[in-house]
């Protein structure tokens, strides 16, 4: 599943032991392994090989150009959901042509980007934005290639914020519409219809959601494919990971874990796999998450131990602007110690103790775990914090002034760094002192 293991009591990532990591970098850090996210690409492409298909990574996920190069050069394409992400891409070397745009409300400047690039496909996510860009593709004298984003209206029984192919949700174009829409689609001048989407939602752990949306579609990719002799049905991403699975650590270690795994890449392949060959068409998948979520952890180093009668707290270097996802969804991320001690290599039964580990932002809501079964943790000690590949750095910001931590990577026995850390120049950077004197506001 990922390539972070013990070794005589020590972390590893691949061949490198990541206390070094944190020794050269400093705390906090994310640090990913390269071998890790070719592994899930190259299991999933492999899972495919008898369907015309194409992998499109969810940039968003995580927008390294250093893993977007590596994915780039493993085959895959992109999905992007915004001129940024775009730009990201292109800046890896990726061929534009392999990338689909995706978003609820792309702008005026960010379509234009995107057909002079020569993106393979717009994902329209409304009957307002088909106007649009085909308004802008007329001025332009380009025709947009698209695909309607619909929605299946199934539960993905997943996290309600990350919930994306209900009616309910701000996505997508309700399937009893699509047909409809794609007729109005085929009488614009500027507009090439290339294919259908779809994307029910993320960190989904079972395949019947995927399956139960795959065939309420199904009919109208072929009625489509007779129509306007489209290309491509895109069946989105999703697949979820497992945050609460324990690291190669051997047998009886206290962090070893007895929850249930999600579902694997072969079990998902195998339940889509005859109802996609039935149709006919490429196939497009999106995944991010599936693909680089176990491949990172970010790493922070405990800076204060604190008791009071109720609790005890380990006061470590990152914050929630750093990691926001346990404030944000309530998420469980695994926390082990980077070293054990010989205190720390002791059976949960005997000697662990429960601890909240939390961070220095000034907010209640700056934690990573509570009340979570813990060995002895001491001031100084550097803990990992797993599964922190997707959505961690990307959704990091600079909330109470805080630095944006580096990034690094490796790949068997050499580490790498790929993102600097950001020093307080950076904070201000960018910020403009305002003449304001003999100016009076227009209202």
């Amino acid at each position: 599943m990922h390539a972070f293991h013990y070794r005589d009591g020590h972390l590893f990532c691949e061949d490198v032991e990541v206390a070094i990591a944190a020794d050269r970098f400093g705390t906090p850090l994310y640090l990913y392994s390269a071998g890790t996210i070719l592994d899930h690409f190259g299991r999933l492409d492999e899972a495919l090989a008898g369907l015309d298909h194409l992998i499109c990574y969810a940039v968003k996920a995580n927008s390294n150009r250093a893993i977007l190069r590596l994915l780039r050069d493993a085959g895959a394409g992109f999905d992007i959901v915004s001129g940024g992400e775009l730009f990201r891409a292109l800046k890896a070397g990726a061929d534009p042509g392999k990338c689909t745009f995706a978003g609820v409300g792309k702008s005026r400047e960010e379509i234009e980007y995107a057909l002079e690039q020569g993106v393979y496909s717009f994902n329209i996510e409304s009957e307002a934005e088909l106007d649009y860009i085909n308004e802008i593709a007329s001025a332009k004298n380009q025709r947009a290639p698209i695909a309607l984003r619909v929605n299946p209206d199934v539960e993905a029984q997943t996290h309600q914020y990350i919930s994306t192919g209900k009616s309910e949700n701000k996505f997508g174009i309700a399937l009893e519409q699509a047909a409809k829409v794609y007729e109005r689609a085929s009488k614009m001048p500027a507009v090439a219809i290339r294919g259908v989407q779809m994307h029910i939602g993320s960190q989904i752990t079972e395949a019947a959601p995927f399956v139960a949306a795959i065939e309420k579609i199904a009919p109208l990719v072929s009625e489509l494919r007779s129509k306007y002799a489209i290309e491509f049905f895109s069946i989105g991403g999703g697949l979820g990971i497992a945050y609460e699975s324990s690291i190669a650590s051997g047998s009886g270690d206290w962090w070893t874990s007895q929850r249930s795994h999600p579902l694997t890449i072969r079990d998902y392949v195998d339940a889509i796999l005859l109802p996609l060959t039935r149709l006919g068409l490429r196939i497009l998948l999106e995944p991010g998450r599936l693909l680089v979520g176990n491949a990172g952890i970010l790493l922070t180093r405990v800076r204060y131990i604190k008791e009071t009668a109720q609790k005890k707290f380990a006061i470590i270097d990152a914050g929630m602007n750093d990691l926001i996802r346990p404030a944000l969804y309530g998420s469980y991320h695994e926390i082990v110690p980077v070293n054990q001690s010989s205190t720390s290599r002791i059976t949960k039964k005997n000697r662990t103790r429960k601890i909240d580990i939390v961070g220095p932002v000034c907010e209640s809501g700056d934690f990573f775990a509570q009340d979570r079964e813990m060995p002895p943790v001491q001031a100084g000690d550097l803990l990992a914090v797993m599964s922190a590949g997707a959505y961690g750095f990307v959704m990091a910001s600079n909330y109470n002034s805080r630095p944006l931590p580096a990034e690094a990577l490796i790949e068997g026995d050499k580490l790498a760094l790929i993102r600097e850390r950001e020093s307080f120049a950076d904070l201000v950077r960018g910020e403009v002192n305002p003449e304001l004197r003999g100016v009076s506001p227009t209202l």
